[in-house]
């Protein structure tokens, strides 16, 4: 492959999965338009959706989702020792995401309830970084096809991939949107980094900040904000909590509370 008469390398990547709904890997999979151009970028040795092959090392791995039991730690470890870059993709890779709200719960009368007396081994959910190092983290719930391709794009070429510093709001204020918080719309836009494009609260669902916080988010000043806007302190602490994005953030005393 040549990038400006320049020969560049073609990576052999693998995608994985461990606890989670697997649409991080669906969006690469379903990428109709682009998958042909972004096959020929790199050479997929193992991605269970698409293909049986199983041809390890990686020069990079895209992993998705949370670590739930043992079994899923040492696999993990298995793969990043076969990995010269490890990508955690999406929310559940790098925050703990839905998943973690498994944590409010009993987990053994949860699973009584659901499971009867089948034994279902399941543990504490953990992020990818809590158990191996983690070289880039790719975040969203699911993730975006578009950034994901600019991901492999930036790494083929050696660059260091830089992603929005900014809060969400920046992108609703470049797309000219009416703040959903005027109409009665809880939203964590102003402290959740960007790079969705807004893509919620654009169509007036608010952000959930599955993409993480942004860098110095200014916590006290949103919480303040919500209060003013009438959302209740259980509304705020459930929103907040909802992808595990803020935990161990210098945040509002409700979530102490709650």
């Amino acid at each position: 492959m040549k990038y400006l008469g320049i020969e560049l390398p073609k990576p052999k990547v693998g995608v994985f999965g461990f606890t989670g709904c697997e649409g991080c890997q669906l969006q690469l999979s379903n990428n109709e338009e682009n998958l042909k151009d972004l096959f020929s970028l790199i050479e997929v040795v193992d991605f269970r959706l698409i293909s049986s092959d199983k041809l390890g090392p990686y020069d990079i791995a895209f992993v998705e989702g949370s670590i739930t039991t043992d079994h899923e730690a040492e696999a993990l470890k298995a793969i990043r020792v076969q990995a010269k870059l490890l990508v955690a993709m999406g929310a559940c890779a790098c925050l703990g995401g839905v998943n973690h709200l498994r944590e409010r719960f009993d987990l053994d009368e949860a699973m009584s309830e659901v499971y009867g007396k089948h034994k279902i081994v399941s543990g504490k959910v953990r992020r990818l970084a809590d158990v191996v190092p983690v070289d880039i983290e790719l975040p969203g719930c699911p993730i975006s096809k578009t950034e994901f391709e600019w991901l492999v794009r930036q790494l083929i070429m050696g660059s260091e991939p830089q992603f929005p510093r900014y809060p969400v709001c920046v992108e609703c204020k470049q797309r000219l949107n009416t703040c959903v918080m005027d109409m009665g719309i809880l939203c964590l836009g102003p402290i959740t980094r960007a790079g969705c494009n807004a893509i919620c609260p654009r169509n007036h669902a608010g952000c959930w900040g599955c993409r993480g916080p942004v860098e110095e988010a200014n916590y006290e000043s949103l919480a303040e904000i919500l209060r003013e806007h009438g959302f209740s302190e259980e509304h705020i602490a459930e929103r907040v909590s909802f992808f595990n994005a803020f935990a161990g953030a210098p945040f509002l005393p409700m979530l102490e509370d709650s």
